[in-house]
């Protein structure tokens, strides 16, 4: 298993939104400057985020894109499962029936399973919050917002 690019730009994103106040937008532009991706690039991953609503994306003036969800209870597991076509280990278990014409005599499977079952339980536990409050403690931020410029 290999998390790609858009799946940790799309985890950096959400931990840099859920950084904002809530009810703020952030403009595309200083997402793009704040994590050095580029704008076109960013655009694809914030767009499969607003289509799946954990993000809303406003136009205009004042827009930009804000959480759409509590960062107590989204896990790092929901931004990656939106993004990867597949986090298990083996492929086998990439969909939820096992297709595989070995899956019944198979002696390693309840390995993969096991290990599947311990990725997801652990990016599960891991929610957006945990990185906010690391990020802030780290840099000496109040944990309400209030040093954070989510605009312009």
């Amino acid at each position: 298993m290999r998390i790609s690019t858009k799946g940790r730009y799309a985890l950096r994103v959400m931990i840099e939104l859920a950084k904002c106040k809530a009810n703020e937008y952030m403009p595309l532009h200083t997402l793009s400057e704040r994590q050095n991706i580029s704008e076109k690039y960013l655009e694809g991953i914030l767009g499969v985020l607003v289509r799946a609503k954990v993000l809303d994306g406003a136009r205009g003036k004042g827009g930009g894109y804000r959480l759409n969800v509590d960062p107590k209870k989204c896990s790092v597991w929901d931004i990656l499962s939106l993004t990867e076509s597949s986090v298990s280990p083996v492929q086998c278990l990439d969909d939820a029936e096992n297709r595989c014409e070995r899956a019944n005599i198979c002696v390693t499977l309840p390995v993969w399973k096991e290990l599947d079952s311990m990725i997801r339980g652990y990016l599960d536990s891991v929610k957006l919050d945990q990185f906010v409050r690391g990020t802030e403690e780290a840099e000496g931020k109040v944990p309400d917002g209030k040093n954070w410029s989510c605009g312009l």
